[in-house]
């Protein structure tokens, strides 16, 4: 690429207004910025209390109204509602802004949710690109449910793509086996399918080496491009050398307190625990899971976060302070913790981002899925990466404290567990290799660089 071409190569980049859809969209800024591109990367948000710190100058971070405010008493779906009607207005002007400004955008990335977005570029000349940020399996069974080729409410046993595993019911995502819950969401992520043929590009946070199969069937409907795993290079290829933390949290991190306590444990020793930033857990679930990681005698740091604290069992926290074997925290930066080397082990939702992360730091993992794509990736990280185990429910769909305990002490402590410690390093050298220069996700990124700055 030409200087003159690099400068006119603006790109814009919106995201969901979720920390699990931010973090990988700004993360592909990240890398777009590296390659000489102009970026500017849109949240929806109703608050900039926490804004990017860490981004390169090259990108510019822009925050739009999102229609709601976050401790507002709205359903998922009135939010949803809300959140459509707003957004499509403000992101259609500060387009329209952007057209008449000096270096106008070429293309609109947009996190495939917003679907809509794609007629929002088409409607102001500029190419569309839609960012996949779950697994490319959960992406397929999308797909099929959306062009009926999967029946919903579904009911397994299914084998939906060749070369894959069979799958139950309950490894579906749960928008696909509950209709009823939230039917705005549930049409939110089947639409991401409803126009991709219009789509110029298809950007999937995943790579090749760890869906092939499945990657090489969806490439036989779209051009799907991996481009992932989308985490700070510090933690992978180490090519960008500023490029150490997201740079963007809804929350207020507590690092002194977590990274003193866990310097003074030992290696290996501390099982990790978050649900990320949207899961909760009912008062039973919480109790259970509780009193499982007191009783497995594991160290443990577990992320709470505030709106949850009420949720924990009277004396449990006195209960854990005389041996210190465990710290409660509100946030804190999940990759710096799963780095440190007193954390043997991740205790998750099995969230898209969670998963990539432990893979790509070697940590193995204990999965306790809530809802959405969580299912499916637990179902793979158990029997396809062997990387976890998954936690089993009773029939009211919650985890007894002694499967958590059993399943804590076998991946801290089992044979198991060292075999997943062993395929966790391998994925991670696999990961290493797809960002790497030549790698099968450097190419992608390398070849939608280089045909945005022709068109």
């Amino acid at each position: 690429m030409d200087d003159e071409n690099e400068k006119r190569a603006h790109v814009l980049v919106v995201s969901f207004p979720i920390q699990g859809h931010i973090n990988p969209l700004l993360q592909f800024s990240k890398l777009l910025a590296s390659k000489g591109l102009k970026v500017t990367l849109i949240i929806p948000s109703s608050t900039t209390e926490y804004s990017p710190s860490a981004t390169p100058s090259s990108i510019s971070v822009v925050h739009i109204p999102k229609g709601y405010e976050d401790g507002d008493t709205l359903s998922i779906d009135e939010r949803l509602q809300r959140f459509f009607t707003v957004v499509t207005r403000a992101l259609g002007e500060f387009i329209r802004k952007q057209v008449e400004s000096e270096f106008p955008p070429k293309v609109l990335v947009y996190d495939s949710t917003l679907a809509w977005a794609l007629d929002i570029a088409h409607e102001h000349g500029l190419h569309a690109a839609p960012f996949f940020t779950q697994p490319c399996m959960v992406n397929a069974i999308h797909y099929l449910a959306n062009h009926g080729q999967l029946k919903i409410p579904a009911q397994g046993p299914f084998r939906l793509i060749p070369s894959t595993p069979q799958l139950e019911t309950s490894d579906l995502p749960s928008n696909i086996t509950d209709t009823e819950s939230h039917p705005v969401l549930m049409s939110l992520v089947l639409n991401q399918f409803s126009n991709l043929e219009r789509a110029r590009w298809i950007l999937v946070n995943t790579f090749f080496e760890l869906e092939e199969e499945v990657v090489k069937w969806m490439r036989t409907l779209y051009p799907f491009m991996t481009i992932g795993p989308t985490i700070p290079s510090i933690y992978l290829d180490h090519r960008l050398e500023d490029d150490r933390e997201y740079g963007f949290s809804l929350f207020k991190p507590e690092m002194e307190s977590c990274m003193k306590w866990l310097d003074s444990k030992e290696a290996a020793s501390v099982i990790y625990i978050s649900f990320g930033s949207l899961a909760f857990l009912g008062e039973e679930q919480m109790e259970e899971l509780a009193w499982g990681l007191k009783n497995s005698e594991i160290h443990f740091l577990w992320v709470v976060r505030k709106s949850e604290e009420k949720k924990l069992p009277a004396g449990f926290l006195d209960a854990i302070a005389p041996s210190d074997m465990g710290m409660v925290v509100s946030w804190c930066s999940q990759l710096e913790v799963l780095a440190h080397k007193a954390v043997g082990g991740f205790l998750t939702h099995c969230g898209w981002n969670s998963t990539l992360e432990a893979m790509c730091l070697g940590v193995p993992l204990v999965g306790m899925a809530k809802w959405q794509d969580q299912p499916t990736n637990a179902r793979f990280i158990e029997d396809v990466w062997k990387i976890g185990l998954r936690v089993r429910t009773g029939e009211k769909g919650i985890a007894s404290r002694e499967a958590i305990e059993a399943c804590v002490r076998e991946v801290m402590e089992g044979e198991k567990g060292k075999e997943m410690r062993k395929n966790s390093s391998r994925w991670r050298e696999l990961a290493k290799r797809a960002v790497g220069e030549g790698g099968s996700s450097d190419k992608s990124i390398n070849e939608f660089v280089a045909q945005l700055v022709r068109c």
